[in-house]
C-alpha cells in the first residue's frame, strides 16, 4: 500500500492586524513512507546528543528568540540546535510547502480562513498526480487552532477520497518538528524581504543576506514543492 505522509503546524492567529504578527502561515511536510528516514533520524539524535539534548524537543520560534525553556541557552548552541534540524531537513528525502496570507489585507477570520482554503485547494489541484499515486494519505496536526483543523478537513475531504487525520504530540514526530521549523523559516524570511525582523532575530542570523543565503535559504528552499 502506498502511503503519503504530511505533517502541518502553523505560525501566527486568526485575531485582527498586528504588527509583531504580520502573517498567517501553514507549512506541510510530505513523506512518502516507502522511503526510510531511519539513519537520517539517527543522524539527528546523534547531533543533539552531542551538543547534550538527547531526545529534545525543537520549538525553533522560541529557539531563534531565545525565549521560553532556552531563555538561558547561549546563542552559540541554539545556533547549533537549529542547525541540526536544518541539516535534518536537507539530508531527508522530504518535500515541503507553505501558504500564507499578509493579515493586514484581510478584514476578519472568515477572510482568512477562505483565502487560506483556496490556497490549499489550488495546490491539492495543481498536484493531483502526486496525491493519487497513494493509496493513503495520513495527514498529522495537532489540533493546536480549531481554524486550522477545520480549513484541513473541509478542502482535504472535498478533494480527496483516501485521507485519515492523526492527531500528533509534537515530542513524538521529528518530521512535525521540521514543519515547525519551516514554518518559522518561511515567517523569517517574509520578515528579512520587508525589514521587519525583530533585535533578537537579527542577532540569531546575523545582519546580511550571504550567510542566510547560503546557510538556510539555498537549501532549505530545494526542498519546497
Amino acid at each position: 500500500m502506498k502511503e503519503l505522509s504530511i505533517f502541518i503546524d502553523e505560525s501566527g492567529d486568526f485575531g485582527e492586524y498586528d504588527y509583531h504578527s504580520p502573517y498567517y502561515i501553514i507549512t506541510m511536510v510530505f513523506h512518502d513512507q516507502k522511503n526510510s528516514l531511519t539513519n537520517e533520524l539517527q543522524n539527528l539524535e546523534n547531533d543533539l546528543t552531542a551538543i547534550g539534548f538527547s531526545k529534545h524537543c525543537i520549538h525553533n520560534g522560541p529557539l531563534i528568540r531565545g525565549e521560553a525553556e532556552y531563555r538561558y541557552v547561549d546563542i552559540s548552541l541554539r545556533r547549533k540546535i537549529f542547525n541540526t534540524m536544518v541539516s535534518f531537513v536537507r539530508r531527508t528525502d522530504i518535500l515541503y510547502h507553505c501558504f500564507f496570507i499578509e493579515k493586514k489585507h484581510i478584514s476578519n477570520e472568515i477572510e482568512a480562513i477562505g483565502k487560506l482554503s483556496k490556497k490549499i485547494s489550488f495546490f491539492i489541484q495543481e498536484h493531483y498526480t502526486l496525491f493519487f499515486k497513494y493509496d493513503i494519505i495520513k495527514i498529522y496536526y495537532d489540533n493546536g487552532q480549531i481554524e486550522v483543523t477545520r480549513i484541513l478537513s473541509s478542502v482535504f475531504h472535498a478533494h480527496l477520497s483516501n485521507v485519515e487525520f492523526r492527531k500528533v504530540i509534537p515530542s513524538d514526530y521529528r518530521l512535525f518538528q521540521a514543519a515547525d521549523m519551516l514554518c518559522t523559516f518561511q515567517l523569517l524570511m517574509l520578515k528579512k524581504e520587508n525589514n521587519a525582523l525583530s533585535k533578537s532575530e537579527v542577532i540569531f542570523l546575523g545582519p546580511g543576506n550571504r550567510d542566510f543565503n547560503k546557510n538556510y535559504k539555498k537549501p532549505l528552499m530545494s526542498k519546497s514543492l
